[in-house]
């Protein structure tokens, strides 16, 4: 351990002394990284460059600064850059150089997770498929043949980095970075072979003298010097801390939702249950959190792991499009402010606990006579407590942390919600449902005689494919005696979904879930009397992304019966003919320059056929509001504008209440043209076109609801003031306050509701209570209305008079924003 921290120290002199001016000294101690010999507490936030694009960028960024944000982190993507063997590609959406020259150009630091095994809901974990064909290979253990792989990957986006200057030894914006990702969930599955292998990938990547400190995620026994991280939901709970008293805490995922798979319901998860848990990390003498994600953006193309839905955390910070997801981003940039104004005890004073209840405490920091932080914690998640702290009382909600930053007034608290809420809202801007403007292509339905990959056996699917197609037929071909016999065609397959087709006949279709492995096809079919042509298409949606050996992982058909009368026949062992991938894919049908290389059809001119695609144009919406595809009217396949990829869709599958877990996919701006814009979508099942609309997201409305008990913007907090914690003076000015701001180039048009009192409800369903002052909406509408920003003191004088004394007053305004 001793000469790999020598090798560390060694890289941040070599790195220094080479950068020249401008260079920053990036270390660390037990307490937080070190930046050029002082402390930091950092927030940062997961916005990954190959899943929003090169366009979306520096508005992604400026809004994750302006959310608090010190740090920019990204996954790196080994199989998006070298997709084959020594064929790279940093173009476009994939140009990280570019990525991370605009975290520098807005004054944030960087932190990049090269892995190169990255998990990320990302298709096959990141991992080129490749790599499945080198002999001997087993992937994130001891073995040579992948050990090698890995360092040539690692050092080559470790030297791209290093001949752009962009790490912090250089004077660039790359404070971290990471090695590996999870191994602890896997490592005892590789026995002997996981230990060698960690310390490896650990000595190799501090080897490669970086000048920045290396993390390991979920990584307990990650050797010296590398810090171990936490991933969760709840770090402040349940990580067990650095695995030494020479490293800081840092939380590397911080899931601000959770990813989402077809047929699986949303998962929200509140701001308020995200700010308690960074509130108790950094309670706990945690410096750095991450949330992933904070964009998640959209798995474009064929990129997104194993049922995974082509929206990325939509309920991040910052959505799908960009737009921010609101109270989670206010709310959030809320409490980091708060956190902000406690660093000077929280990075130099004496740390202690105490407590103040069965189920509060409280954690303290003091420094000087002056400098004092406190964080008081109700982990009561029932009920409303008041704690004594320093000879004040202190009310606390259930589940909730309250900062004070000079150890006497509440600057924020993690259960009361100040920010402004937001409705998206979709506009339909062209519905495609001309029938003289869709064309249609029916793919082929190969056969036997078709095919010219032959095997004695059923294949299996990925190896065959080699990730160059979500599809693979298996096609076969038998006799039967008998005439118009019925028999029962039965697949056992481990296929996402599976088609089948008898004589060119769609007989049947099947699949399987993210939970349920190995769906079974049972269809009645008839045959023909001679020669009959079975044909099967196996489909995936996304490689596999986790879990030990994945090499070994398979996928397609396993067994084939057919089942008689009078006989079952067993095609498993039999000779098959394979295909892969559809013909459509091979011609590339949805590029406009070989989209005539087969001849479209009028849409509708002909019965129709599962596997079919379609194409028509469209004009682009005017306007700078973000584009969707609306395609809740089709089933199942991937859709194209202007060649690029979009994503997959499967409408059809359905969540447990009955709905699509996705009908609406991301179309960037930066893919269309201002008229003519070619539509390709492949189909297939039943889709119907006719009903697809190109819409736009936007935020049209925006709600306040703030109580008197709530506290006052961060922003006006005064720390610096002197004056005793019960004079009045010091809260002057200082009051609860509802803000709403439109997006950009909009204005407050019409307020919807406003009422200052007791209003029923929240921000989605409200009515006027028992108290309501009849001042409230003129009192509103001459704050706000055609404004782009206004904001309404929860005061009595505001609105006249007190409408109701003795009753706890709250203000709720919804408003449109035109």
């Amino acid at each position: 351990m001793g000469s790999w921290l020598f090798l560390f120290l060694v890289g941040l002199f070599l790195a220094a002394s080479v950068s020249g001016v401008g260079s920053r000294n990036v270390t660390y101690d037990g307490r937080s990284l070190i930046i050029d010999g002082q402390h930091k507490i950092l927030f940062s936030g997961s916005i990954h460059y190959p899943r929003s694009t090169p366009q979306m960028w520096p508005s992604l960024i400026a809004k994750a600064k302006a959310g608090g944000l010190d740090v920019i982190e990204t996954l790196v993507f080994w199989n998006l850059h070298e997709p084959q063997p020594e064929q790279f590609d940093f173009s476009g959406q994939r140009d990280i150089v570019r990525f991370i020259k605009e975290i520098q150009a807005q004054g944030l630091y960087a932190c990049i997770r090269i892995g190169p095994f990255i998990q990320g809901e990302w298709s096959y974990g990141g991992l080129p498929f490749w790599l499945h064909d080198i002999p001997g290979i087993v992937y994130r253990s001891d073995n040579e043949p992948f050990k090698y792989q890995m360092k040539k990957f690692v050092s080559k986006i470790v030297n791209m980095m290093k001949a752009e200057k962009l790490y912090a030894s250089q004077g660039g914006p790359i404070i971290l970075s990471q090695i590996e990702n999870e191994y602890g969930m896997v490592e005892a599955a590789f026995r002997d072979k996981g230990p060698p292998y960690l310390r490896w990938a650990a000595e190799m990547a501090v080897g490669l003298q970086t000048g920045v400190p290396w993390v390991m995620c979920k990584q307990n026994n990650a050797p010296d010097p590398v810090i171990n991280a936490c991933n969760g939901r709840r770090c402040g709970e349940t990580f067990p801390g650095p695995n030494s008293p020479n490293k800081p805490a840092i939380w590397t995922e911080n899931w601000t939702s959770f990813y989402q798979v077809y047929g699986d319901e949303p998962d929200i998860r509140s701001a308020e249950d995200i700010a308690f848990h960074v509130a108790l990390f950094i309670a706990k003498k945690g410096s750095y959190v991450n949330y992933y994600m904070y964009h998640g953006g959209t798995n474009f193309g064929r990129t997104a792991a194993a049922h995974v839905l082509t929206s990325y955390y939509d309920q991040a910070p910052l959505d799908e499009y960009g737009l921010f997801r609101q109270p989670k981003w206010g709310h959030l940039k809320e409490l980091h402010a708060a956190i902000k104004l406690c660093l000077n005890p929280m990075l130099s004073g004496v740390y202690t606990t105490m407590a103040l209840g069965k189920s509060q405490e409280a954690f303290v920091y003091r420094g000087n006579s002056v400098d004092c932080a406190a964080f008081l914690v109700n982990n009561d998640t029932r009920k409303t407590v008041v704690v004594t702290f320093q000879d004040s009382l202190y009310e606390l909600p259930p589940k909730s942390i309250s900062i004070l930053p000079d150890c006497k007034t509440v600057a924020f608290n993690t259960a009361k919600v100040s920010t402004q809420y937001n409705t998206r809202a979709v506009e339909t801007s062209k519905k495609l449902d001309s029938i003289v403007k869709w064309e249609e292509y029916k793919e082929t339905i190969p056969t036997f005689e078709d095919t010219s990959l032959r095997a004695n056996m059923l294949l299996e699917h990925m190896n065959t494919t080699k990730d160059n197609s979500d599809y693979l037929w298996y096609t076969f071909r038998f006799q039967n005696d008998f005439s118009d016999a019925e028999y029962v065609l039965n697949v056992t397959s481990s296929a996402h979904v599976l088609h089948a087709f008898v004589n060119g006949s769609f007989v049947g279709s099947t699949h399987g879930s993210f939970k349920t492995k190995t769906p079974i096809l049972e269809s009645k079919i008839t045959l023909n009397k001679g020669t009959n042509y079975i044909s099967l298409l196996s489909g995936t949606v996304g490689l596999p992304d986790s879990g030990a050996y994945l090499e070994r992982r398979v996928a397609g058909i396993n067994t084939v019966r057919v089942k008689g009368e009078h006989e079952i026949k067993d095609f498993t062992r039999y000779s098959w003919g394979y295909q892969v991938g559809l013909l459509g894919e091979k011609l590339q049908v949805y590029t406009d320059s070989r989209s005539n290389k087969v001849k479209w059809n009028t849409y509708g001119s002909s019965t129709h056929q599962r596997l079919t695609w379609y194409r028509t144009l469209f004009d682009a919406p005017a306007g700078k509001d973000p584009v969707t595809l609306n395609l809740e009217s089709m089933g199942k396949g991937e859709a194209w504008i202007n060649g690029q990829s979009i994503g997959r869709y499967w409408v059809s599958f359905l969540t447990p209440k009955g709905i699509p877990s996705q009908t609406r996919y991301n179309v960037p701006r930066s893919f269309l043209k201002r008229t003519d814009n070619l539509l390709v979508i492949l189909e297939e099942e039943n889709g119907y076109p006719l009903g697809i609309s190109i819409d736009t997201i936007s935020i049209t409305k925006v709600c306040g609801h703030v109580s008197e008990s709530h506290l006052p913007p961060v922003i006006s907090w005064q720390g610096q003031n002197k004056t005793e914690h019960n004079n009045s003076k010091k809260h002057h000015g200082r009051r609860p306050k509802v803000q709403l701001q439109c997006p950009p180039e909009r204005n407050i048009s019409r307020i919807l509701f406003a009422s200052y009192g007791n209003p029923t409800g929240d921000c989605e369903n409200y009515a006027i209570g028992s108290c309501h002052s009849f001042t409230s909406l003129p009192t509103i509408e001459e704050a706000c209305m055609g404004k782009r920003i206004c904001t309404i003191p929860v005061w009595r004088k505001k609105f006249g008079n007190d409408p109701c004394p003795g009753i706890p007053k709250t203000l709720l305004v919804d408003a449109q924003c035109t």
